[in-house]
């Protein structure tokens, strides 16, 4: 049994057979359309899962997983005998395979049930029987294509398939069933593109950062109105995952007018990531990639119900200046890119948050500065002199960390050089500690 035949249920959308056929390709590279099912040829890949059962069983697993629902499967040594057991489930599956075919009906073969009704007048119903008739007179009257498919069933001739190939780039498109004046309903109808998408990732072994909607807009629709719309859904991590894409589109889509009435859709994602499989723990904890994944999840749908800039994420950045080594971007942040030099670590603590302009401190008798009471100094000072390459000039500053009984970890520096015409006292509040 080299053979696995697999068939979409009867209600999944057409678009789910291309699915299909991609998320077989994680399994073997020989993957062929066949008619209304996908048949794969795993002879070299049953070792490698642990055998047909294990083989079969993590299919189905990996289908679940990208929203697919599989419908009737069958094996068998050739790609016709699968698909026609597949068609027609026999009750007993053992014996030999001449046997099982024999009992099928001819429905389980297109090119006899093309001729089915001829075939019954001569009292054939099952495939056994129409393997008795006289061969000659059976390519006579029904011509030799018949006899081919029923040879190549029954593994007497060699089959010929065109295997399927991955694109480069996943792009697919959908043409609605009616015009679509809300956006959020395009959420119905993209979800078959992201099921689409997920089996494309899981046969590249890729997941993706960055992918786009767009729609085209109805021919009837204002001249004032373009003819197209679309709109980038970005995530924290890279990630396959069809609950997770389909939530944030859907959070997206809640919060799109369509300028008119939608009549087709696409799906585009043109930057595959290499997505590392993690590896399953023995105990739970609290670096788990599920976890660190939800968490992302979670942010990303807080990004878009707030807004672009609410929800921030820090970054280290390259400075000689205290201040200027974090930056705060919009979550999620871009990449570093692959080649990119790692960022030097600050020497000292960071602040969460900084406090711009730098807010000026009184003294006591002793020089020591003051805020909501006096101050405990907790480490410093670490000395800088850098920013003359500015317009703001030279930084010549001794920064500290203080305690404040009523305000907690504080961010201060002292000004080495103070001007000599200011009032201030030479301290600064720069940044407090969550």
């Amino acid at each position: 049994m080299r053979w696995l035949a697999l068939c979409c249920r009867p209600d999944a959308p057409a678009g789910d057979s291309d699915a299909l056929a991609w998320l077989a390709l994680s399994f073997t590279p020989r993957v062929a359309r066949l008619e209304e099912a996908v048949v794969a040829e795993v002879a070299a890949s049953l070792r490698l899962f642990g055998g047909a059962r294990a083989l079969r069983q993590r299919l189905q697993a990996e289908a679940a997983r990208v929203g697919l629902g599989l419908g009737a499967q069958a094996w068998g040594p050739t790609a016709l005998a699968a698909l026609a057991l597949a068609r027609c489930p026999e009750p007993a599956r053992q014996g030999r395979l001449a046997e099982r075919l024999d009992a099928l009906p001819l429905a389980a073969l297109s090119a006899a049930q093309a001729h089915h009704a001829m075939l019954a007048r001569l009292g054939c119903r099952q495939l056994g029987e129409l393997r008795r008739l006289p061969r000659a007179a059976l390519a006579r009257r029904f011509g030799p294509a018949l006899l081919s498919a029923l040879d190549q069933a029954y593994g007497d001739l060699p089959e010929a398939h065109d295997w399927l190939t991955l694109p480069e780039r996943f792009d697919a498109r959908l043409e609605l069933p009616y015009r679509v004046e809300h956006a959020p309903v395009l959420l119905h109808f993209a979800e078959t593109l992201l099921r689409q998408l997920c089996a494309f990732l899981a046969a590249r072994h890729a997941g993706v950062r960055t992918l786009r909607l767009a729609w085209q807009h109805d021919a009837m629709r204002p001249r004032d109105v373009a003819g197209s719309g679309a709109l980038t859904v970005a995530t924290a991590d890279t990630t396959r995952d069809l609950q997770r894409l389909s939530r944030l589109l859907a959070e997206h889509l809640a919060r799109t007018t369509l300028a008119a009435p939608a009549g087709e859709i696409q799906l585009g994602a043109d930057t595959l990531l290499p997505l590392e499989e993690q590896s399953a723990g023995l105990l739970p904890g609290r670096t788990a990639p599920q976890e660190r994944t939800t968490t992302n999840a979670l942010l990303e749908r807080l990004s878009v119900r707030l807004g672009a800039g609410r929800v921030r994420e820090g970054r280290l950045h390259e400075d000689h200046r205290l201040a200027e080594m974090q930056r705060w971007q919009p979550w999620p942040a871009p990449p570093m890119p692959p080649n990119s030099a790692p960022v030097r670590r600050p020497p000292g603590p960071q602040p969460t948050w900084l406090v711009e302009p730098p807010q000026p401190l009184r003294c006591d008798a002793q020089e020591q500065p003051l805020y909501a009471g006096p101050l405990v100094r907790v480490s410093g000072p670490h000395r800088i002199e850098a920013g003359w390459w500015q317009s703001g000039g030279l930084q010549a500053r001794d920064y500290f960390v203080y305690r404040s009984p009523a305000r907690g970890l504080l961010w201060v520096y002292h000004e080495r050089f103070p001007d000599a015409a200011s009032t201030a006292s030479g301290w600064f509040l720069h940044g407090v500690f969550a």
